[in-house]
């Protein structure tokens, strides 16, 4: 049977999350939806990255299996039917064993935060008005790449085997308009992303120490971790996968 990958791109705005729940409206629960009305099957989708409700992405997958051989107008027709937020990239045959989740080798976050009200900014970033250090933001971040286990940034009652995620990237800059902080891994725990930056904006406006940080960072559990930042400033930028991996369709 085909095995496919959809990329995707969605505002996260007005939806529960990425992945199905019952009595909810998520992007998985609208693909779904609209691709077995348009194939006139039930169609089954694995997902790459889970997002969390309010939260976007510029880049994110699905794969499917289906008998048929898809037509050339299947992405055309399948953005004809879903809600505006949700836009199909593209729709590529891969070998029957490739798997969109477990063979991605990094994902790319970004989280925004804006110094000052805007209209065009509510659901796209954090309005967080208020002075932040650099030197310190900095070193925080530079502590979180030399960081692996990630423990006391996961929420509780995560479905995960292990809390250990390898960061390639972990850095703040500074713009006109606010901050933005860009991290890298080959995994992320649920609300990982949201907590380290709640917790480093804390170091950044000398509520904690950097002490206090690394105290947090190796910690147990997850007591003394923010969680405050919404879902709404923050952005899958892109899944990645091995070089010509989507190029190996059987």
């Amino acid at each position: 049977m085909p095995r496919y990958f959809l990329e995707v791109r969605y505002d996260g705005s007005s939806f529960s999350g990425f992945q199905v729940q019952k009595n909810a409206r998520t992007i998985q629960s609208e693909i779904e939806k609209a691709a077995g009305t348009l194939l006139r099957i039930t169609v089954n989708c694995t997902g790459s990255s889970r997002t969390d409700a309010g939260v976007h992405a510029m880049q994110n997958y699905f794969h499917f299996d289906v008998e048929q051989t898809l037509e050339p107008g299947f992405v055309y027709h399948l953005n004809a039917i879903l809600p505006k937020q949700i836009a199909v990239v593209n729709c590529t045959a891969v070998r029957k064993k490739s798997h969109c989740r477990f063979d991605a080798v990094a994902r790319w976050y970004k989280y925004m935060l804006s110094n000052r009200k805007d209209p065009f900014l509510v659901d796209r970033a954090w309005f967080y008005p208020y002075p932040m250090n650099k030197e310190l933001l900095d070193t925080a971040a530079g502590m979180v790449k030399q960081q692996t286990d990630f423990t006391s940034f996961s929420k509780r009652h995560a479905d995960t085997k292990t809390t250990i995620c390898s960061i390639s990237r972990s850095e703040w800059f500074q713009e006109e308009n606010g901050w933005v902080y860009h991290v890298e891994a080959n995994r992320f725990l649920r609300g990982m992303v949201r907590g380290l930056v709640s917790t480093m904006v804390q170091v950044g406006r000398q509520k904690i120490s950097l002490e206090q940080f690394n105290s947090i960072l190796h910690h147990t559990d997850n007591a003394l971790t923010s969680f405050t930042a919404p879902g709404h400033g923050l952005y899958l930028m892109q899944v990645r996968f091995p070089d010509q991996y989507l190029e190996m369709s059987e």
